[in-house]
């Protein structure tokens, strides 16, 4: 719940201390409920301010869900959560045309929108479903429309799908698709809770005090938040150094580092580069700084592609991860020169 049913009214125009206030105030109250996971909470709210999906992967009652709900409480927009089952339906999803009767006992076919029809989706267990049910959100996530029946439906914007997984080796989960990865912006890893942390978590959650929410932000403020985050400027040399960190994850490339080339089957998509700026951009205002800087891009290397590199066996066989393969790609792929960093 929370204490005020309207969020303040957004300024006509945002300005990046506006832009860095807010996403603090929202961050601060995440915090109220979320004990800890700063880093988590960071890659989520990049995520929501870039209008990009996010992908949460731990094992259960890490708060994954908890975390993606105490922001729909923060940000005034329409939330759906999904939960996702291995019985679960395309038209569960989507919506179906249902026949109803009209005056003088006319029936015609309606279209009954599914729960995508909302501009916070939260895909909760998104690994469950079947790959049927799982190619359904393709579309929406990509072009922010679904198309039934023939008919092609626009989905509300602000559109933001925000979707937890178990890990693959846990009973009843099924692997995404390569190419439903590849649509979720960036992906974060939860962790399990440090000791202190947990201390925390189990008072929180074992007594009688319960926690108000205050709404920070509404649909339009966040319309404008997206709108600048866009408009950040990026150097060049900025932009290909996210390139070459994109083009260094294909193993046939020539700067590919040797662990790339051994382990890796397929490298990252252009998403994947798209990906990076664009976190970058969100990273550099929520720090106060109105462009984006070498540390922005490589911080924002590991979650935008460590979903993005598709190993062989041969990396299970020696005991590497994704994560392995990103930082020994950051390891040989140099930063950009001194001289250019400077440039406009």
């Amino acid at each position: 719940m929370t204490n005020s049913d309207t969020a303040p009214p957004a300024p006509a125009t945002m300005t990046a201390d506006e832009y860095a206030s807010i996403a603090q105030s929202i961050t601060d109250e995440i915090g109220k409920v979320i004990v800890g996971q700063a880093d988590l909470v960071r890659v989520v709210v990049i995520a929501m301010l870039s209008e990009g999906h996010v992908l949460l992967e731990g094992v259960p009652g890490l708060g994954k869900t908890q975390l993606l709900k105490t922001l729909s409480e923060v940000i005034d927009l329409q939330f759906s959560r999904i939960q996702f089952t291995p019985d679960l339906m395309p038209a569960d999803v989507l919506g179906t045309q249902v026949l109803q009767e009209q005056e003088g006992g006319r029936r015609e076919f309606r279209f009954q929108p599914g729960p995508v029809f909302g501009n916070l989706i939260l895909a909760d267990e998104v690994n469950r479903a079947t790959p049927k049910t799982q190619s359904a959100m393709l579309e929406a996530m990509q072009e922010r429309s679904v198309t039934v029946a023939g008919e092609t439906r626009a989905l509300p914007r602000p559109f933001l799908v925000m979707a937890t997984q178990n890990p693959l080796e846990m009973e009843g989960t099924y692997p995404l698709p390569e190419a439903q990865l590849d649509r979720f912006m960036l992906k974060a890893m939860v962790p399990f809770p440090p000791a202190e942390d947990l201390v925390a978590i189990v008072e929180r959650t074992t007594g009688t005090t319960s926690v108000n929410l205050n709404t920070i932000a509404d649909g339009p403020t966040l319309s404008r938040m997206i709108d600048l985050t866009r408009q950040v400027p990026v150097a060049s040399h900025l932009v290909r150094h996210a390139v070459d960190l994109v083009a260094g994850t294909h193993p046939t490339h020539e700067t590919a580092p040797d662990q790339v080339k051994r382990y890796v089957r397929f490298g990252a998509s252009p998403r994947g580069a798209q990906a990076i700026i664009l976190a970058a951009k969100a990273a550099a205002l929520l720090d106060g700084r109105p462009n984006v800087s070498t540390a922005d891009i490589r911080a924002m290397a590991v979650p935008a592609l460590r979903h993005r590199v598709v190993l062989g066996y041969e990396a299970t066989a020696d005991g590497h991860g994704p994560d392995d393969i990103v930082a020994a790609l950051l390891a040989a792929v140099p930063e950009p020169d001194a001289g250019l960093r400077g440039a406009p």
